[in-house]
């Protein structure tokens, strides 16, 4: 391992491997050696940075770590690629395209010792960062329900997986995340309007190891992008809006009241409203420093294969309700 600055590489440079570039010809300690992308426009790569077609080549170059942020479809191939040549690496989400694939990468880095993470972002939002920190603290009590909001426009660069495993994935393990629950099993209907054989709409309901109930409901098919996640709990509930990092508490009201209309129903009643003052840095960045760290054995945080397989077996368990109309039990996986 290089004695300054880790060398990295990139493997895809779509949308969001332009992201990872950017972050990383950024990174303090870091150096960003090479992308390989056998479509880039060389263009697109940060100056100084070196343009190859295959992951075999990147790995050539000696590199300490790579960020894997191709086509789902293609994660397995390439990240036992990397895990053979001792090369760590950071894997986009979902971990793999199937749940026998995500545990053959988990086993592979395992095998080599290598630190291998998933980039399930969301874990490094702001507001969900706090919206953990208050849960953890006892702030809503006991948790009720968790329901999460994701949708809109249909994105043509996706195209090897449906939004079960490309958006439905983030509430996921963002469920497991802030609750501490595992999911124990899940009802899901699934919708397909855009002419591919992958779906596009998604409602599903998960029974959680703690009691919870999780509700997500999903689409690719909203002319608005949402992204918000409600948490509801003894004292009240929260609210994350993970497009403005903002993070809400509605408490449950605790004045009398002397409104003989109101006052004849006997559940919750609206308390105070607080918005939290948060520092927002970029998640993405927040997630890269925290890998970086995480390779130089300086404890950063990161969200392990093992965990990342777990979220890929509970997306699947949804798409399995959805062709069958059935409720499908977990048997204990989930996500934490």
């Amino acid at each position: 391992m290089s004695q300054t600055a880790l060398r990295a590489g990139l493997v895809g440079l779509g949308a969001m491997g332009r992201n990872h570039a950017r972050v990383l010809d950024a990174l303090e300690g870091v150096d960003l050696v090479a992308v390989a992308d056998p479509l880039a426009d060389a263009s697109a790569i940060p100056t100084g940075v070196r343009l190859v077609e295959t992951a075999e080549q990147l790995i050539d170059l000696g590199i300490d770590y790579a960020v894997v942020a191709c086509p789902t479809a293609y994660h397995e191939g390439v990240g036992l690629a990397l895990a053979e040549a001792g090369v760590h690496a950071l894997i986009e989400k979902p971990l793999a395209h199937t749940l026998e694939a995500s545990e053959r990468l988990a086993k592979a880095f395992e095998a080599k010792g290598l630190v291998a993470g998933v980039g399930h972002i969301e874990r490094f939002n702001p507001a969900i960062m706090s919206l953990r920190e208050r849960l953890e603290a006892g702030e809503l009590g006991e948790i009720l329900q968790l329901v999460t909001r994701r949708q809109g426009p249909f994105p043509g660069r996706i195209a090897d997986v449906g939004v079960v495993k490309d958006l439905a994935t983030h509430d996921i393990d963002l469920t497991g995340f802030v609750t501490g629950q595992s999911y124990r099993s899940v009802t899901a209907r699934t919708v397909s309007r855009s002419g591919r054989p992958h779906e596009d709409m998604l409602s599903a309901i998960g029974q959680l190891s703690g009691g919870a109930i999780a509700n997500h409901s999903v689409n690719w098919l909203s002319p608005f992008k949402e992204r918000t996640a409600v948490v509801t709990g003894d004292r009240g509930c929260f609210v994350a809006d993970t497009l403005t990092a903002d993070l809400t508490f509605y408490a449950n009201g605790v004045e009398d009241t002397e409104w003989e209309a109101l006052s004849n129903f006997r559940g919750v009643s609206e308390g105070d409203m607080v918005r939290f003052a948060l520092r927002k840095r970029e998640p993405l960045r927040v997630e890269h420093e925290h890998f970086r760290d995480a390779v130089l054995g300086k404890g950063g945080v990161i969200v392990d294969l093992r965990q990342g397989a777990a979220t890929v077996a509970v997306s699947e368990m949804m798409l399995r309700s959805a062709l069958t109309g059935e409720t499908v039990a977990l048997d204990g996986a989930g996500t934490r």
